[in-house]
């Protein structure tokens, strides 16, 4: 397989399938132990960083969440070097004062999925990450200075819910995650966000809202025709913001992500088959002997 680094990724959520003035940008299509990423890798240059796009759901959005190939798609990002993911999804509103057509900078998550592959220690090996914030914060404060640049209405922190999908929730559901005191909802940032840990990878999210989920009893209830129209213009925003991004990264991290498998694996190190060894080889390569 032919490989060309990439230090940064940006994760392409619903609407964002394409990202507009890579220079050089050149095709890759990269086979992992994990299957097929959810399209062919895009890698080129943005604001004198050399940057890799993979649109999640594949380019046309034919993957439902559930199907999202996470660990295939980050273990890909992995292989060509990145260090740094910023993902750019659509998601509902919680409460009240976060508004269709804002940003929501996350810092918190709450795990509703049930169906989805979210490790990469499943088999041969056992590694226990730390979770606690699950966002890097310093890949979200510089999300947050660039957004400061535009006409936006922005949150920096919050709480989301990622559920399962691809179905919307139920009003009791909705009002349930209220009630947990969570802000904002949508059905991708897990497990991206603890397979990039797992991977060492810095993670932070671009949250567009599109819309109030159906507890606001205020508007209709949530309809796929409500979405898209909100889609477009917030797609409009984060091909903006992501050159605006993109071009603040020093080329150093300072972060605990780069680290954060050290004193993890809890395997002795002979006990881990060649097999093993070789499949997570771009994972834990650096923490086995030699």
């Amino acid at each position: 397989m032919r490989r060309r680094e990439a230090s940064i990724a940006i994760i392409g959520g619903s609407g964002l399938y394409e990202i507009e003035g890579l220079e050089a940008a050149t095709t890759l299509e990269v086979d992992t132990p994990f299957g097929d990423p959810s399209d062919a890798i895009v890698l080129g240059e943005l604001e004198g960083q050399s940057v890799a796009f993979l649109p999640r759901h594949g380019r046309g959005h034919r993957v439902n969440p559930t199907g999202i190939p996470a660990r295939a798609n980050i273990y890909a990002l992995k292989m060509l070097g990145v260090e740094r993911i910023i993902s750019v999804s659509a998601v509902g509103s919680l409460q009240e004062r976060y508004a269709p057509l804002d940003l929501v900078i996350p810092d918190q998550l709450i795990d509703r999925t049930r169906q989805r592959a979210n490790t990469f220690f499943d088999e041969g090996v056992v590694a226990h990450v730390g979770f606690a914030e699950p966002f890097c914060a310093d890949s979200s404060r510089v999300i947050q200075q660039a957004a400061g640049e535009m006409d936006l209405n922005i949150h920096f922190g919050g709480t989301m819910v990622v559920m399962e999908g691809p179905a919307f929730s139920t009003r009791a559901e909705s009002k349930m995650y209220r009630s947990w005191g969570a802000d904002i909802i949508g059905m991708t940032a897990l497990p991206e966000a603890k397979l990039a840990r797992e991977a060492e990878i810095c993670y932070s999210t671009m949250a567009w809202i599109t819309d109030y989920d159906c507890w606001y009893e205020h508007e209709d209830d949530v309809t796929v025709e409500m979405v898209v129209q909100n889609l477009m213009k917030n797609t409009a925003n984060s091909k903006e913001m992501i050159r605006k991004v993109v071009g603040r990264f020093g080329s150093e991290r300072a972060c605990p992500c780069s680290n954060a498998l050290k004193d993890t694996i809890i395997t002795h190190p002979q006990g881990i088959s060649e097999a093993t060894r070789h499949r997570l080889a771009p994972i834990i390569g650096r923490y086995l002997d030699p």
